[in-house]
């Protein structure tokens, strides 16, 4: 018998956990956190649905909290398999795992010191121990290359131009006895077309099942240009005189903004401005994309005539705690990129404690932000945001740029997936509930196929 049990990311964003069970192997495709409202973070502290010990290996898409956050508890409950993924994603994963135990830690100690917490004490869902263990048990494997992560299970990795390193895989699963293997394509998260610095996604390898990314399921992205948008949005705020916060992922997200932002400033669209870059893992990242360039499209740098460069001069990198500190005492004009991406945790929740209540502030939000998240928060016009027990008045003007989501819109999804045979049953994950509906009804009526919407925990039995 072959199962998929959807242990994550069903009916809503985060927390994607995809478990395929052939015969008595278990393979889980992704491990990540459950991010935004408390009733979904607390699911972080629930048992896992299967023994840990009992899951032969994981095979991990990308690096994102909230496809890789949960990997280091399920290590310490016990999964000692091995864990597959792309050598660009295996040199990236510390970054993000310690990053994620070290805020954990951090938050908890915070909590348990200013007493806002309703456990006592609050604890870190992990430590770096747990990171440490999990990371001795990686498997870095080249995209395009069949791997066998159980008996019965081959698996390869395709490119899905969401991130660096970032992949859909394609899965031949087999029984005992079966003449055919039964196929799955794991989306994981799809990027966009024409995205700065990342490829345009593979075309899917025809399967009988899909798991699919629902994000923008419900709508499609504006129609805009990366740099012009940037520009616009980055021009008001130094016209506005304050500091511009943009809260960002460190890994992807941050080293395409400051690709995007030196070139609008060597290119003269945008005067020279100082960039603080405040987040020790987007530091180390950026040494890691500049090991694996021949993964990035620097079309943009290109058309402007100007360097294929993600330093500068002006560029300046904020390792340290007293580092970031300094920062408060800047004066714009001037750009803080910090993570996290959501505004769930990390130094940006300083920076905007600090600098919220300032009406010269600007606070780009340049990525998804799920409900029950601060960025989602601000997004919907909040007039106070809670940081760290306290509430923040929120005086700063709020801008967007859509062309920097590193999802895939409804429109983009169609085009990745026209020309792919019909799959038997099309499953709909990683999205809120109305995009995702959205979406199978969007691909019933332009394909004709079956698309579902799996609850958390459900359990299908494919046929092959």
């Amino acid at each position: 018998m072959i199962r998929l049990r959807f242990l994550g990311a069903a009916g809503m964003v985060s927390g994607s956990r995809h478990l395929l069970e052939v015969g008595d192997r278990r393979v889980l495709f992704d491990c990540g956190l459950f991010q935004g409202e408390k009733r979904i973070r607390e699911l972080n502290w629930n048992r896992f649905p299967v023994p840990p010990e009992s899951i032969d290996a994981v095979v991990l898409t990308h690096g994102h909290i909230d496809h890789s956050g949960w990997l280091p508890r399920l290590s310490r409950e016990g999964f000692r398999g091995r864990l597959f993924t792309s050598p660009p994603t295996a040199d990236l994963l510390g970054l993000l795992l310690y990053d994620s135990a070290k805020c954990q830690e951090e938050d908890a100690k915070y909590a348990n010191r200013k007493g806002f917490s309703v456990h006592k004490p609050a604890l870190p869902l992990y430590d770096e121990r747990d990171v440490d263990r999990l990371l001795r048990q990686v498997s870095p494997v080249a995209r395009g290359a069949w791997f066998e992560p159980a008996a019965g299970v081959r698996c390869r990795f395709h490119d899905a131009g969401h991130m660096l390193g970032s992949s859909f895989v394609e899965v031949e699963a087999r029984e005992n006895g079966d003449a055919a293997p039964t196929r799955i394509v794991f989306s994981g998260d799809v990027g966009r077309y024409d995205a700065p610095l990342y490829n345009d996604p593979a075309p899917p390898t025809p399967c009988d099942y899909l798991v699919l990314e629902s994000t923008y399921g419900d709508r499609d992205h504006p129609a805009s240009k990366p740099l012009d948008e940037l520009e616009a949005a980055t021009k008001e705020a130094i016209d506005r005189g304050g500091m511009m916060l943009v809260a960002s992922f460190a890994i992807g997200r941050s080293q395409q903004l400051v690709y995007l932002l030196r070139t609008l400033m060597a290119a003269g669209r945008l005067p020279e401005v100082p960039i603080w870059i405040d987040s020790p893992m987007a530091v180390d990242a950026t040494r890691v994309f500049r090991q694996h360039v021949a993964e990035h499209d620097f079309t943009e740098a290109r058309l402007e005539g100007v360097a294929e460069s993600l330093v500068a001069p002006s560029v300046h990198m904020a390792r340290s705690a007293d580092e970031s500190k300094s920062i408060n005492a800047k004066k714009g004009p001037g750009i803080i990129i910090a993570s996290s991406g959501m505004m769930t945790g990390g130094r940006i929740l300083h920076h905007l404690a600090n600098r919220l209540p300032d009406p010269q502030t600007t606070v780009l939000i340049a990525g998804f932000q799920a409900v029950g998240t601060r960025g989602r928060s601000l997004v919907d016009g909040a007039k106070m945001l809670r940081i760290h027990g306290r509430d923040i008045p929120v005086r700063a003007a709020v801008r967007r740029v859509e062309a920097l989501s590193g999802h895939a819109d409804r429109r983009e999804l169609v085009r990745w997936l026209r020309g792919l045979p019909a799959p038997k049953q099309t499953f709909l994950v990683h999205g809120e509930p109305p995009a995702a509906k959205a979406l199978a009804e969007h691909l019933g009526k332009t394909f004709g196929w079956e698309a579902t919407v799996p609850t958390l925990g459900a359990i299908v039995e494919l046929a092959g």
